[in-house]
């Protein structure tokens, strides 16, 4: 458990306690900035980054963990958000850009953070906005990055294919090539010398080229 990835060695001991101080963190990044809340009260640092306390305005479900490797989704809620998030949900760049979900370990009666865990990491691929009296309200639908396997890839094994990756690579570059190529494999060229043979006078074949 101490090694798995997403999880800080700090709260592996604290993992089968049975009362924990808990909370949720996100962060959203987008092109200009990165959005961060948690769902306490007050800053909270983790990672030496600063997030701004969201309460019971931030919500998170949707989020599973299976024994299988499979992808699933979330659904990120942030409520009663100010102009600076606003403008970013309705002007910035959000689809698959990052966003990353923690869960958050506290130490008792403190916004210091013990450790976390991440619990879903993918991208965002949908977002929308409900304008009400109380306040705006962003919705934000999220993916694993374990869905690309379900889609086709349009990449072929061409050189085409291959600089649309790396403009400077040129591993596929006799590719073409090869399609035509006639290879003999696993038996004589038609070009050896093959020895002839001659009967004799007492009926028995001898080979033309004797050695010497």
């Amino acid at each position: 458990m101490a090694t798995r990835a997403g999880i800080d060695t700090a709260i592996t001991s604290r993992l089968t306690d049975d009362h924990q101080i808990m909370g949720v963190a996100v962060k959203a990044e987008f092109d200009t900035a990165d959005i961060r809340v948690w769902s306490g009260l007050g800053d909270a640092t983790i990672s030496s980054e600063t997030y701004t306390g969201a309460g019971t305005l931030l919500g998170v479900s949707g989020n599973e963990d299976t024994a299988e490797l499979s992808s699933t989704g979330t659904i990120v809620t942030l409520s009663g958000m100010d102009s600076t998030v606003l403008s970013y949900a309705l002007s910035e760049n959000y689809q698959n850009r990052p966003i990353t979900i923690f869960l958050v370990f506290l130490m008792g009666g403190s916004n210091e953070v013990a450790g976390t865990m991440t619990m879903f990491k993918g991208r965002m691929t949908a977002l929308s906005i409900n304008d009400d009296p109380n306040g705006a309200t962003v919705t934000i639908n999220a993916e694993n990055r374990l869905i690309d396997l379900n889609r086709p890839s349009h990449l072929r094994y061409t050189v085409e294919s291959q600089k649309y990756i790396l403009s400077s690579d040129t591993s596929f570059k006799y590719v073409q090539q090869l399609q035509d190529m006639d290879i003999v494999w696993g038996k004589a060229s038609q070009k050896e010398n093959v020895p002839h043979h001659r009967k004799g006078g007492d009926g028995i074949e001898k080979d033309n080229n004797p050695r010497q």
